[in-house]
């Protein structure tokens, strides 16, 4: 990309003239480029569809190998539609991030039917058997409605239409569109790696309409130029292609631009920024690759390995054919006018079911040689050689078995002599050779569902991800609307105590508003703002979400049935031990929460419960470590207890009388001493008056 060509000034004006040569220029580059693979596989296409141009009798006797090969090798790489998994890199509770991996997942699935991913795969993984190479392409799809605000002109408005205010739209539904490309449609720039590589391009064909109405003032380029048909090179491809337009789209990742070019023309449709902002840029995956060397990025298709043994294949059969024709019993019996011959020909006709034939000169037939008269072919000469073809044609079988590394096991053909051991081992190694090709397809479509999961957390609207995945989260106005609700029967209850304890009347006891039991669900969940928030955070999703897929390889109907059972049995397990420690050692049961939510995160099917799990874990962590009231006391310990509380009742009751007694003799002994002290001073006073004046 170091041409002058395809340097673009800033802002929106393009040189449409100058970028559309450039592009074109690229484009024979790359064609010539893969021009030996695209005719390699042009060739093995036609003899895979046995569409050789020597259609003769002799011709058409070939041995079917390749399509043989193909579709024993079909279903062993790929056989169901990928089911995207959308899960946290670190499984901790995380509320928003597991509700945000729930609406992904979701509708990574209904983007997988609605976009019939299985019938893209399976097109991706017949080129990638057959050519080597298999891609897609990735578009974001939206349909608009106007909304009708009921705005009127405004005053700087003359009526003129010189300024026109474009109306509101409204997004009614979008989506995600996964388009096979063909393997001859798909083009990119030489590299040796696919990290090296600048610029994609897809081939696409267009009707009139659909040019018309993606490119209004294209059609006058391509009349001037007679550029953009492709009639093809055989009566099919000219019938697909009658009354097409093919354009070319390209992503240029250097350059940070989309371009629109229609083949062959010298002018460029259109020039405008990627439409998607993706992580790789590109809006296809890196293409399933069969053979690739590291020095180039141009595939070998599997054929060539074993074409020559084909070929080889193909004469033997055409000779087996030939030899088979010569199976035909040919008798020579002596001709003329004796009377020997017209009943030897009557003896030899097909129609003549009679066993004896009269012979009327059966002097003249002995005389002759009897049966000697009669000479036949050689034909066990002609059985010999084919038999010896036959054995040939099979080593061949098995030599192209052995370089394409197809066993027995795989095509389904064993012995009965067999152990169950010995066909294990064989189906183990059996399958060693096909293993790559499996782990590639399956990264191809790994790689398909993460664009699709990066084009749904960045485009989709928060109304599409609740619809399509048929989960309904609160926004943050409802949540906050709810909290207000609460906010103002708390200040009302609060003002009604107030008012009550005025009027000197008891103040009723508070009272916690209570909510309808779908409020309070809808409270506890993360609300669609925070979520949203998340998914449009890319450095966030970056490492909170992880999008991968199930095995794409054997379709097992029973295969959620066996997860689920397994989550059941481990739960059921897992809490029939769990509730005997608990009773024992109460503080363990928080570890045993944490342990069970550890083991539940890793169930696809325990992840719809996580949440209800998480609640009651932590509600029995919460009452595990709360102070416990002290139990119940036994008959026999009521008994003593209310023993216990008589005699102390009864010592107490002692006690106090005791202290009673005590204070009144004390009063008694005070009372007493008073009147002996009042005694003594009246003798006092008597006997000595004079002592007191």
């Amino acid at each position: 990309m170091d041409d002058e060509a395809a340097t673009l000034p800033a802002g929106d004006q393009y040189d449409l003239a100058k970028v559309g040569a450039h592009w074109q220029q690229e484009l024979e580059r790359a064609q010539r480029y893969f021009k030996s693979w695209v005719d390699r596989c042009t060739k093995i296409e036609k003899i895979y569809l046995q569409q050789q141009a020597d259609q003769t009798s002799a011709a058409k006797r070939r041995f079917p190998m390749l399509w043989a090969n193909t579709s024993v090798l079909q279903p062993a790489v790929y056989a169901r539609v990928p089911q995207p998994v959308v899960e946290r890199r670190f499984k901790d509770s995380q509320p928003v991030a597991r509700m945000a991996s729930e609406l992904v997942e979701r509708n990574l699935a209904f983007t997988a039917d609605d976009a019939d991913l299985d019938s893209v795969m399976r097109a991706v993984r017949d080129d990638f058997l057959l050519c080597a190479r298999g891609t897609v392409w990735l578009r974001y799809e939206a349909d608009f409605e106007p909304i009708d605000m009921g705005v009127e002109p405004s005053a700087a408005d003359d009526g003129m239409g010189d300024d026109p205010v474009s109306p509101l739209e409204a997004i009614t539904d979008e989506r995600v569109c996964i388009d096979y490309v063909h393997w001859s449609d798909f083009l990119h720039s030489p590299a040796r790696r696919w990290k090296d590589v600048t610029w994609v391009a897809r081939r696409v064909p267009m009707t009139d309409q659909e040019f018309d109405k993606r490119f209004p003032d294209g059609r006058a380029s391509l009349a001037a130029n007679g550029a953009g048909s492709n009639h093809g090179t055989n009566q099919t491809e000219r019938a697909q292609n009658e009354g097409k337009t093919y354009v070319w789209e390209i992503w240029c990742k250097t350059e940070d631009y989309t371009v629109w070019i229609a083949e062959g023309a010298p002018v460029a449709l259109e020039v405008s920024e990627p439409p998607l902002k993706l992580t790789r840029f590109f809006p296809c995956p890196r293409p399933s690759y069969g053979t690739l060397s590291t020095g180039s990025l141009i595939p070998v298709p599997d054929y060539v390995y074993y074409q020559q043994q084909c070929d080889e294949i193909d004469n033997l059969t055409r000779r087996i054919n030939k030899l088979t024709d010569q199976l035909r019993l040919k008798v020579f019996y002596p001709s003329g006018d004796g009377s020997v011959s017209p009943a030897i020909e009557k003896a030899m006709r097909p129609e003549n079911d009679t066993v004896m034939v009269p012979i009327p000169e059966w002097a003249a037939f002995t005389d002759k040689g009897g049966s000697k008269a009669i000479v036949t072919l050689p034909i066990d000469d002609v059985q010999k050689v084919i038999v010896a073809c036959i054995e040939a044609r099979k080593q061949l079988i098995e030599d192209v078995y052995q370089i394409t590394g197809i066993s027995d096991i795989v095509r389904g053909d064993t012995q009965a002599s067999e152990t169950a051991t010995a066909q294990r081992i064989k189906s183990q190694w059996g399958s060693i050779r096909i293993r790559d090709r499996q782990a590639e397809l399956a990264r191809f479509a790994r790689d398909i569902v993460n664009i699709a999961g990066e084009i749904i957390c960045d485009q989709f609207q928060p109304e599409t991800l609740m619809l399509v995945s048929g989960i309904q989260l609160p926004t943050a106005a409802q949540k906050q609307q709810v909290q207000m609700q609460m906010q103002q029967q708390q200040m009302m209850a609060q003002q009604a105590a107030a008012r009550a304890q005025q009027m000197g009347q008891p103040a009723p006891p508070p009272q916690t508003p209570q909510l309808p039991p779908e409020i309070q669900q809808m409270m506890q969940q993360p609300t669609i703002d925070e979520v949203v928030q998340l998914l449009r955070n890319d450095s966030v999703r970056g490492f909170r979400i992880d999008i991968e897929t199930d095995s794409t390889i054997e379709p097992d109907e029973d295969a959620e049935k066996q997860r689920r059972m397994e989550f059941v049995e481990m739960i059921g397990g897992f809490m029939q031990q769990a509730g005997a420690i608990a009773q024992q050692t109460p503080m363990l049961v928080p570890v045993m929460v944490e342990t069970l939510l550890f083991a539940a995160r890793g169930f696809r099917a325990g992840r719809q419960l996580e949440n209800t799990l998480e609640q009651v874990g932590a509600q029995l962590s919460q009452a595990a470590t709360a102070p416990k009231p002290p139990p119940e006391p036994t008959p026999e310990q009521m008994i003593n207890l209310k023993t216990a509380q008589v005699k102390a009742g009864a010592e107490e009751r002692k006690a106090q009388l005791g202290v009673a007694q005590a204070e009144i003799e004390h009063r008694t002994t005070v009372e007493q001493a008073r009147g002996d002290m009042a005694q003594q001073a009246l003798q006092q006073f008597q006997t000595q008056p004079s002592s007191y004046q």
